[in-house]
């Protein structure tokens, strides 16, 4: 399917795959997305994971139609979308690889070889013509791995992103007439949602060097940007540039309360939904809650990073925190978490410690506000508990 004049879409969808990097449920699958493009020179745009090498070279065969291929663009050296690099090179000797200096190297521990000459590096502003479209390349190290570039195809406006502007899902599943159109071009409708959480989870530590590239793309007439994963999207395309300008600056996308909790025997849990519960009798501001030892993590990562506002509950548990509250505010911590105004809910029976160790955890965090003074559930909730959650639900909704 065409993208644009003579640039075609060749990736694969992988509806088999449970864990995206080992780690993250994908439970509507993950895109390796590939193009081709045709014209005096033929230019293939990464390949995809070795999982589903077989599907792509069928599609990839069908779209040179017995050409040979002159490049092959190594855009990022993450394994699902380089799997393939030695296998096609092998296939096309003639074809050579188009990569950063850092990529080189990578390619040698991912495959074992030096690839005898077959590597050209590129470096920031290089050109390459292939007839009426042509590419320039543009660093974006950090995007998330060290080797990352991304290109600009001139004629039509494409940003080739790499794993930038990536999203979680597939993008369905292929029939004898091709994949859907609607499915292949994303719309704003739907999009955020999981390309939240793919950014977040994945990209989130980096947002100064996101932050570097969206300047060079300022300068661009972007009209189609074509990620690795998830849809290629060519409407409202400052929609997706503005969106990644707040992700990446660590702003709050919306104003709202996030609630994540954890609790032992239940009554942590009690005091969070009751914080939510006086939260929305009293107030018209938005309350999401999650409970962290059920709920993905990931998405509670995503919805932190998405609110204004956080408050965090959770039991005392061997003299520190709940191990998965613990967990949850590492990633937060790892992924740059800044920003934002905090709440602590914290419960012990004899020795309450959790809100302590939870405090600790946000003071290592860049411009965290935490409200004072710290909830502390005794074993039950009880009227003063109560009464304590109120003035905590004062202080996000009025005093913030």
């Amino acid at each position: 399917m065409e993208i644009a004049k003579n640039i075609k879409y060749i990736g694969v969808d992988d509806t088999d795959i449970d864990l995206f990097e080992g780690q993250y449920d994908v439970p509507e699958g993950i895109s390796y997305n590939s193009y081709l493009i045709d014209d005096e020179k033929i230019a293939i745009m990464d390949t995809v994971d070795a999982r589903k090498t077989n599907e792509w070279v069928e599609k990839l065969e069908a779209a040179l139609n017995g050409r040979t291929p002159d490049y092959l663009i190594i855009h990022h050296m993450e394994p699902d979308h380089a799997g393939n690099v030695k296998m096609l090179l092998e296939k096309y000797p003639d074809c050579v690889g188009i990569c950063s200096q850092k990529a080189v190297a990578m390619a040698k521990r991912f495959f074992d070889t030096d690839f005898a000459g077959r590597l050209q590096v590129v470096k920031e502003g290089d050109t390459i013509s292939l007839g009426q479209h042509t590419l320039t390349f543009i660093m974006a190290p950090m995007v998330h791995w060290p080797e990352v570039m991304m290109s600009y195809e001139s004629a039509e406006g494409i940003l080739f992103a790499a794993d930038g502007f990536g999203k979680f899902g597939a993008l369905g599943h292929p029939n004898s007439e091709g994949m859907a159109a609607d499915k292949l071009h994303g719309t704003v409708d739907g999009w955020a949602c999981e390309a939240r959480r793919y950014y977040f989870n994945i990209v989130g530590k980096y947002g100064a060097m996101v932050q570097a590239v969206l300047k060079k793309a300022a300068n661009l007439d972007i009209r189609v940007i074509a990620p690795l994963h998830g849809p290629v999207l060519n409407e409202n395309v400052d929609y997706y540039l503005n969106i990644y300008n707040t992700w990446s600056s660590y702003q709050p996308e919306d104003k709202g309360v996030f609630i994540a909790y954890c609790s032992l025997h239940g009554n942590t849990e009690e005091a969070a939904l009751k914080l939510a519960e006086i939260i929305k009798d009293d107030s018209n501001v938005k309350v999401s809650v999650s409970d962290l030892a059920r709920d993905d993590m990931a998405e509670a990562v995503e919805d932190a990073f998405r609110y204004d506002r956080l408050v965090v509950a959770a039991p005392t548990y061997d003299g520190g925190v709940m191990p998965v509250m613990h967990d949850f505010l590492h990633h937060l911590g790892i992924k740059a978490y800044q920003n934002r105004t905090v709440g602590i809910i914290e419960n012990g029976s004899w020795a309450p410690a959790a809100g302590k160790k939870m405090r600790e955890m946000f003071e290592q965090m860049k411009n965290i506000t935490i409200i004072d003074p710290i909830v502390t559930v005794e074993s039950i909730v009880k009227e003063k508990t109560v009464e304590d959650l109120k003035n905590l639900a004062n202080r996000l909704t009025q005093n913030v």
